[in-house]
């Protein structure tokens, strides 16, 4: 016994010498950060961002690795299954990790057992945007509109059971409107089909519809969060056109699969917090319309926990469920 008891105990020290080895000269090669979004997006458009600053503090590059599909479902599941050692990382957001592990029961990965929060990056507010073309100028117009066309109007989002289709059903809920959800492989996929007037309204963050915004292709008739946004001062909030309460956001954070060691954990999490308070990069993400925030990884996941209980209330009440 005393002699398996030794053997036990020289492979456990090995294998805690070799981990904390590798945690020493890590990274030494370049890194993937998968965006689990279509290119163009709010999360590729951040990703983008951070990678570079973060790479310069790792350095190391970081590779954008752009997997999309199935409300991100598709790039998440490729992360929860990769090597973890550090080197394949996820940019998740509540649509990944907060909504769609409630409202889809047969999503392939679980957020508690695969997956092993790094650091809260980011959050943004979303505005509720129509085309240009539709006739109204403000939020009451656009209810008065739905309402004398119940089923006739609808409203895109990035996937079933992410952030701008909860968004859209919150909506719905509080302006007491039927709206049919059209769901697309990203929001940047949306914008073409409102253009032509096929969709009629998008809640999204600004980072993605800015463009179209500042063009005058796409009309701002309000912003989600409890107080108007700085840099869209003239804009009102839903709270303050009537739908009290009304309050959302969405937040960005890396994951890392589970059984990364955390030595490595925490050299990922010191560089994007470092990244994310350099003057520089918190200009950037001002004018993305996102604001830097950073945490532990402890921090981290206190906040998804605390996001996904918001969105579970929803989710039953409204009898949410993706097929």
């Amino acid at each position: 016994m005393k002699k398996y008891l030794g053997c036990v105990t020289l492979v456990l020290t090995g294998l805690l010498v070799g981990e904390s080895s590798i945690a020493q000269t890590y990274p030494a090669k370049p890194m993937r950060l998968v965006v689990p979004f279509p290119a163009g997006g709010a999360t590729d458009i951040l990703a983008r961002a951070i990678g570079q600053k973060a790479s310069d503090k790792l350095g190391q590059s970081v590779v954008i690795d752009n997997r999309p599909g199935a409300g991100g479902t598709i790039g998440s599941d490729h992360v929860a299954k990769s090597p973890p050692d550090g080197y394949t990382l996820l940019i998740a957001t509540g649509s990944t990790h907060s909504i769609g592990p409630i409202i889809n029961p047969k999503i392939p990965y679980n957020v508690e057992r695969d997956f092993v929060p790094v650091v809260y990056v980011a959050n943004t507010s979303s505005v509720l945007v129509v085309p240009g073309t539709l006739p109204v100028r403000n939020l009451a117009e656009f209810i008065a509109l739905a309402k004398s066309k119940p089923g006739q109007l609808n409203f895109g989002s990035s996937g079933n059971g992410t952030n701008s289709h909860l968004s859209g059903e919150l909506f719905k809920a509080q302006a007491k409107v039927f709206l049919t959800h059209i769901p697309y492989r990203g929001t940047g996929l949306v914008f073409n089909d409102m253009m032509s007037g096929q969709v009629h309204m998008l809640m999204d963050n600004y980072v993605t519809a800015q463009s179209n915004i500042k063009e005058g292709k796409l009309r701002v008739l309000g912003v989600t969060s409890p107080q108007r946004l700085p840099f869209l001062p003239d804009v009102p909030t839903l709270d303050e056109q009537g739908l009290k309460g009304f309050d959302v956001s969405n937040w960005f954070g890396i994951y890392a699969p589970r059984g990364t060691p955390t030595e490595i954990v925490l050299k990922v999490n010191a560089a994007f917090n470092q990244a994310l308070q350099e003057p520089d990069m918190q200009k950037r993400l001002a004018t993305l319309g996102a604001t830097p925030t950073g945490s532990t990884p402890e921090q981290m996941g206190a906040m998804v926990a605390a996001d996904t209980a918001k969105w579970t209330k929803l989710i039953r009440e409204r009898k949410l469920v993706v097929d």
